[in-house]
């Protein structure tokens, strides 16, 4: 998932001539438009019908020309400011999950590369002969990356403190995060899909569990392992193989699995063999309870025993923290974000926004502290309608113009190599390993709903220029366009 180069030569610019482009990107934040503006007259007109390609591409995938807006421009707002393509680029578009682009360019310039993410582990009692008699309270702190193998390292550590057995309660404190409960079904009626799970100042594993599915052909069933461990779910062990010959096809379906039931999981079907391993993510049947069951089940399978139960509540006042449980960084957790289109971890971020600037999370206060710094940055022209920060909404809206402006500021801003480095790169790796368009060319940020297709980000031409691509397709037949950005791609990668 890393970038390919850090080195100066591949992104970086001499250190007087960075100096002078940060000076320009800060007086542009002041004057909105003074990039579009400079160099204006000794700069091409940009392109006023769409390339060639371009149209060829919407008239086999059947969109209109209005279905697109697009710009392309220099990645320097002092170069060659004028843009290359304009087409509908001051028109307001749902961008869905380019919208991650302002997230997380946001939280790397407000926390910081190497912001973390501490989780306080509290133990309230005395500990003897391995028994602890009290509560351990556990404290959630938005971290969005608090996965089962992170979840083991906080339990080995609690036990580490010599408790083995906790004769009262373990506590989890959630209060950080101020946020309605959501309905899982409502985006989209698919509640159990994981980027449907809502944020969660304790989420654990995304509040979803992983199912790993082995084939073992001598005995004609398949093993089913589950993660993380959950108290009080009774889950089958294995399942049947489909008959031989059988092929993969929908997996998924063939296995007719109940998965509604927080309490059970069964299968009612067959696992083809011709699958081989096969790994399926579902998002917790009761979200709410998912972090007490993934606690309390990874305690007493590491050997822990519980006299009471795992509930929610808050923190005795002036209790101090036994250890601290540390996330990856924050360019770290970016990748993810970005690379894999990861909803949940992008909302968990956008609520830190409002947690390190008002000391609570609301999705009310990201907006606030978004748009505060968009102001500073970019002028208040073009402001985004970020909704939950992560694109997976049909509220959110955002100008191609305004997108391409952030990129550029982006471009001369410290963080630059972070926000480059966390972006898919075309034809090699997350959600553009697929792409169709030239290898390794650009790093741009993918999104996709039913109705929109889009990207954003860098582009490296053929003449050694680096270009901000942004392409939105709003129409009810978006799913067809993905011929129609490769080739933007393409197009703005020869720009001889």
């Amino acid at each position: 998932m890393r970038f390919a180069s850090h080195s100066p030569g591949h992104y970086g610019l001499p250190v007087l001539r960075a100096l002078m482009v940060a000076a320009f990107s800060w007086l542009c934040a002041g004057l909105p438009g003074l990039a579009q503006a400079q160099t204006a007259a000794s700069a091409p007109a940009p392109q006023a019908v769409l390339p060639a390609e371009v149209e060829a591409a919407l008239a086999r995938a059947k969109l209109p020309r209005d279905a697109l807006a697009v710009i392309v421009v220099d990645a320097q707002p002092g170069g060659r400011a004028a843009p290359r393509l304009a087409h509908r680029a001051q028109v307001p578009v749902n961008p869905a999950s380019v919208m991650k682009l302002v997230t997380t360019y946001a939280a790397l310039e407000q926390l910081g590369p190497a912001y973390t993410w501490n989780t306080p582990v509290y133990v309230q009692g005395t500990v003897q002969d391995g028994s602890l008699r009290g509560n351990v309270y556990i404290e959630g702190r938005g971290d969005p990356k608090l996965v089962m193998e992170r979840l083991w390292m906080m339990v080995r550590r609690l036990q580490a403190q010599g408790i083995q057995v906790i004769v009262g309660d373990i506590v989890l404190d959630r209060s950080a995060f101020d946020v309605p409960e959501q309905d899982p079904a409502r985006f989209d009626g698919e509640p159990l899909r994981p980027y449907n799970a809502a944020p969660d100042a304790l989420l654990i594993n995304y509040k979803s569990s992983v199912m790993t599915f082995v084939p073992d052909p001598a005995a004609g069933l398949a093993r089913v392992q589950y993660d993380p461990p959950l108290a009080g779910v009774q889950r089958q062990a294995t399942v049947a193989l489909a008959a031989p010959g059988a092929e993969c096809g929908d997996w998924r379906a063939a296995l007719r699995a109940e998965l509604t039931d927080p309490a059970r999981v069964v299968f009612q079907g067959v696992y083809p063999g011709a699958c081989g391993e096969r790994v399926w993510p579902v998002a917790a049947a009761d979200p709410r309870g998912f972090a007490g069951r993934a606690v309390e089940g990874m305690w007493r399978e590491l050997g822990g025993k519980l006299t009471g139960s795992v509930r929610d509540g808050k923190v005795p006042q002036g209790l101090k923290p036994a250890f601290f449980v540390t996330s990856p960084s924050l360019a770290e957790v970016v990748r993810d974000v970005n690379k894999f289109s990861n909803n949940l971890m992008a909302q968990q971020v956008f609520l830190t926004l409002s947690l390190h600037k008002n000391g609570v999370a609301t999705f009310e206060g990201a907006r606030e502290a978004l748009r505060q710094w968009w102001v500073a940055r970019l002028g208040d022209a073009d402001l985004p309608l970020a909704d939950n920060g992560a694109g997976l909404s049909r509220d959110a809206r955002l100008t191609a113009q305004a997108l391409a402006r952030m990129l550029q500021v982006a471009w001369a801003s410290p963080v630059m190599p972070e926000l480059v480095a966390s972006l898919p790169i075309s034809g090699v790796d997350g959600t553009l390993r697929r792409s169709q368009s030239r290898a390794g060319t650009a790093h741009l940020k993918t999104g996709s709903l039913r109705d929109v297709m889009a990207i954003a980000g860098y582009v490296h031409g053929a003449s050694g220029r680096r270009y901000v691509l942004v392409a939105v397709v709003n129409h009810p037949s978006a799913g067809t366009a993905r011929p129609v950005l490769d080739s933007l791609i393409d197009w703005t990668a020869r720009d001889q």
